[in-house]
């Protein structure tokens, strides 16, 4: 891929300042940048980002309807009345359903979770969900991730003497379901200082209040802080805010303690004896989490999530692994399929957005194969397939551009739909797909940035090799977790050269591994390439080339860094 390098050095006056806050934090003056680059330019305000605190949490009860909530729940809990904690089939939904759930339990026994068929139902909340609620004596649905459109559904519900409480973080509409409470930070008459949290975090708020009304202590809610993390990571909210300070304690429990559901998952991934981050959550827990909702039903994620015995939180991880080797299988085809299908559009390279439709395709997998269109083509890529009569999809998107807005132009057209900025799901008659193509298409036409359908690399600081050592990594890991509006840092370094030891490596031989010296000292950075052979040959030549770059740890020599090289770019002799 041929990326486009973005830099902006700073001016003398901002590097003398950023340089400044540096030697007052005591760390490089390059990082003296990035947190610049973060809006922190004090001491103070870099202390609390390096060690976010749990205290600096908002008051759950600046949220809209939170007081609402609490006191439902308590009369609930008082009147004895069945409880049902229901939620989405995906890993926010999942892990806000066990956290809401698990925390309950302790306190209350007449209480049980519900996660919809995703074939059967569909997203959110069903009438099959509902009519069971009510032949099993429910009188209180506690509904996570979902639930913000379910104005028909909630009246239907109501109808039948059930009353809901909605904790959901998409975007609503004008018109809100008639809940008693609706805990939505993203609500037009909202007072809550964080819009970000994701629909786990949201629940976690609501049961930080409900702790704060009934005397329970807060470290009661510190051990379903790994959930947290886990939604955080897997649902691309900006790890800024309150989000940060949840993710940050809450990998420090997933490493430290996990419940027993999770560290079931970690053993199955072969992640156990080293340090989780953000990434392992993205591409090996959360994956497996989700695949339950995708090849079969989401409440086998919760049932292990909540499991209470190790072995037995085993057996369910080897099953749901299981069902993710299977989804890895269909997301490979399909992905073939529709790089396929797309090559065949018409005027492809003037468009400026991607809507394929495939009937035969899986529903569960269409949102990773939008995603993966995504990162080939770098364009906002939606992708349908027929379930029940309809075309449903997933809509994916480039950073920077709002798909949730791009789908909600067409919304004449929609039988449903619900996001946020980054992802998207629509449901849709068959007969209007062409139509929404061409406005879909139009709307991202006239509304994306250039630079939003170009592969970039925006560089947050020039080094030498000198300067990289594993003190500097170990300052430069302070800003983790890494994540949406805190993304992990990209370095450059300019004219290197080939030790001589470089070689191409991968079983076909598509990557490279590098051993690289600059004219600046005598170290030599050990890196690897992947994906990028076909610059192997220009490397050997011994002449001078540019590296775009993420530091890491070299998980085979401990207390050494290596380089994970993004682009090479040979110099202009």
């Amino acid at each position: 891929m041929n990326y486009k390098w973005n830099y902006e050095a700073p001016t003398p006056t901002e590097a003398a300042a950023q340089a400044a806050l540096a030697r007052e934090v005591g760390i490089h003056p390059a990082l003296g940048k990035l947190l610049f680059d973060r809006g922190i330019t004090t001491a103070q305000q870099a202390r609390h980002f390096f060690r976010p605190q749990l205290t600096e949490l908002h008051d759950p009860f600046t949220m809209n309807d939170m007081q609402v909530a609490v006191d439902r729940l308590n009369l609930a809990m008082g009147r004895k009345e069945r409880i049902m904690v229901y939620g989405d089939y995906d890993v926010d939904g999942c892990t806000a359903v066990a956290l809401v759930y698990k925390f309950l339990q302790q306190f209350y026994s007449n209480i049980d979770f519900y996660i919809p068929d995703r074939y059967e139902e569909g997203y959110g909340i069903s009438k099959k969900g509902i009519d069971f609620a009510a032949q099993t004596g429910v009188g209180l649905i506690i509904v996570l991730d979902c639930g913000i459109k379910a104005v028909e559904e909630i009246a239907y519900a109501k109808s039948l003497g059930i009353d809901f409480i909605i904790c959901d973080h998409h975007v609503p509409d004008e018109v809100l379901p008639c809940a008693v409470a609706i805990l939505n930070p993203k609500r037009l008459d909202n007072h809550y200082p964080d819009v970000n949290l994701s629909g786990c975090g949201v629940g976690f708020k609501f049961m930080q209040a409900f702790a704060a009304s009934n005397g329970i202590e807060f470290n009661k809610l510190t051990s379903l802080l790994d959930l947290c993390s886990v939604s955080i990571a897997s649902d691309i909210v900006p790890i800024m805010g309150e989000n940060r300070i949840l993710a940050y304690h809450g990998l420090r429990c997933l490493n430290a303690n996990p419940s027993i559901g999770l560290q079931a998952i970690i053993e199955v991934c072969g992640l156990a004896d080293r340090e989780l981050t953000m990434n392992d959550i993205i591409f090996k827990i959360g994956p497996r989490i989700n695949a339950s909702g995708r090849m079969q039903n989401g409440k086998e994620a919760v049932e292990l999530l909540v499991e209470k015995d190790y072995q037995m939180a085993l057996e369910r991880a080897g099953k749901i692994n299981l069902y993710n080797e299977a989804r890895k299988d269909l997301d490979k085809q399909m992905t073939e399929e529709a790089v396929e299908q797309v090559k065949d559009l018409p005027g492809l390279d003037q468009r400026r957005s991607i809507v394929i439709y495939n009937k035969a395709w899986h529903k569960g997998v269409i949102g990773i194969v939008a995603s993966r269109l995504t990162e080939q083509y770098y364009r906002p890529a939606v992708v349908l397939t027929l379930s029940d009569g309809m075309a449903t999809g997933s809509a994916r998107s480039v950073s920077g551009f709002d798909v949730y807005k791009a789908v909600q132009s067409c919304e004449d057209l929609l039988e449903n739909f619900g996001g946020h900025t980054y992802a998207a799901g629509l449901t849709l008659p068959v007969e209007h797909i062409d139509e929404f193509t061409q406005r879909f298409e139009q709307y991202v036409a006239d509304h994306i940035l250039d630079e939003q359908t170009e592969a970039s690399l925006d560089i947050d600081a020039i080094l030498d090799f000198k300067d990289i050592t594993f003190r500097f990594y170990q300052q430069l890991r302070k800003f983790a977790p890494f994540g949406p509006s805190n993304l992990k840092p990209i370095f450059c370094t300019k004219r290197v050269y080939d030790y001589g030891t470089s070689k191409v490596v991968g079983r076909g031989q598509e990557h490279i591994k590098l051993e690289l010296v600059d004219n600046k000292s005598n170290n030599v950075m050990n890196g690897i390439a992947f994906g990028q052979s076909s610059q192997a040959r220009y490397i050997k030549t011994k002449r001078a080339f540019d590296i775009c770059y993420t530091i890491e740890e070299n998980t085979h020599k401990r207390g050494e860094v290596q380089l994970q090289i993004d682009d090479i770019r040979p110099c202009n002799e």
